[in-house]
């Protein structure tokens, strides 16, 4: 199956390009394909009769799978076919998904490599992929559930959020897609310490205390006018600071839903250092506690309560992800929950 030879005659001094679609750099889609499959004799050379058969079919279908995603989404990495380190991690991938043919890891370490694929110098955003390909294939589907969903409550924020029915729609885009995956049994958490992908802090969070503090004012309360006549702001200020509270239509909150849109908006009108001050003071003011928080986000979605209930009785609470914790997670989210996510060197540069 992978005895594809690809033969030509040039003159001296001459360039050899095959041109299947985009060639760059002097590597076409091709090439690439035919490079990657003669690294990929290495992963079956042992190998016997059926075993050997399937390993070949596995590995030439991984491979497609690189060369048609990096032709769609990143077709410079295509020359990064003749770059030993990329060769290695393409190696590391094509054994490991021929050894189980497993699709959802197949798609996660393709997804993985392409991200290598990205890095044009050994830096430790391109080190970290490089282990997360090494790792990945340890990990069973809870437990990448398990990684995405600590991800995306502990390191990001969706700041577009700014009411019940688009917090909704957040829950169902980003964690609906994992809840049917998800674990909270110990010995998961200690295989994923073990392997590198995070670790144990002594501080317990729960949801509902990390989501009230991300999102402060989607789960304000809200205050009466009474308490902005108290606190001394200015009608103009009120104009411009104020909105109805998001969860009492009969009070107030200050128009901010979380820190950094808080300073922005103090930011971008120049207030005076004393109504900054009455501003965060309105702005702190009546949050709701982590078991309001959990009961509203419940019955936005029900299924929420079985993500509460996996986050609050396990280690999921205090778990703290590695740099390849980061990386897989990441990767895995993009996988299943949402292609366009944000680049992941925000998280690791």
């Amino acid at each position: 199956m992978l005895n594809k030879d690809q033969n030509q005659d040039v003159g001296a001094g001459a360039l050899a390009i095959q041109a299947a679609r985009d060639v760059i750099i002097g590597i076409s889609a091709a090439d690439a394909r035919a490079i990657a499959l003669d690294v990929a004799k290495v992963t079956f050379y042992e190998l016997t009769g059926l075993a050997k058969e399937t390993m070949s079919a596995r590995v030439e279908e991984i491979t497609d799978s690189v060369i048609s995603k990096l032709e769609r989404d990143y077709p410079e990495g295509l020359a990064k076919a003749v770059d030993p380190d990329f060769q290695y991690a393409l190696l590391t991938v094509q054994k490991q998904y021929g050894r189980t043919g497993d699709k959802d890891l197949g798609d996660l370490l393709v997804d993985l490599l392409v991200d290598r694929s990205k890095q044009s110098q050994r830096n430790i955003l391109q080190i970290v992929l490089n282990e997360s390909l090494e790792v990945a294939p340890k990990l069973t589907i809870g437990q990448l559930a398990t990684l995405s969903l600590i991800f995306i409550f502990r390191y990001t924020q969706n700041n577009a959020v700014v009411n019940d029915e688009m917090f909704g729609e957040y829950f169902d885009q980003h964690i609906q897609p994992l809840v049917g995956d998800l674990v909270k049994n110990q010995a998961s958490f200690q295989h994923l310490e073990f392997t590198g992908c995070g670790s144990q802090n002594f501080m317990d969070a729960s949801l509902g205390e990390i989501l009230g503090a991300h999102y402060p004012g989607f789960f304000s309360k809200g205050f009466d006018m009474s308490t902005v006549e108290e606190v001394g702001l200015s009608i103009v200020l009120r104009t411009r600071f104020l909105l109805a509270c998001l969860n009492d239509k009969n009070k107030f909150q200050v128009r901010a839903l979380n820190d950094a849109t808080m300073a922005d908006l103090l930011g971008k009108n120049d207030v005076l250092p004393e109504d900054r001050e009455k501003l965060d003071k309105l702005y702190k003011l009546n949050r709701m506690s982590k078991e309001e928080v959990r009961a509203k986000c419940v019955s936005l979605r029900p299924y929420m309560a079985e993500v509460f209930s996996v986050w609050d009785d396990s280690l999921a609470k205090n778990f703290n992800l590695t740099s390849v914790g980061i990386a897989i997670a990441h990767a895995n989210i993009k996988r299943i929950v949402v292609e366009e996510f944000a680049d992941l060197s925000i998280w690791i540069n």
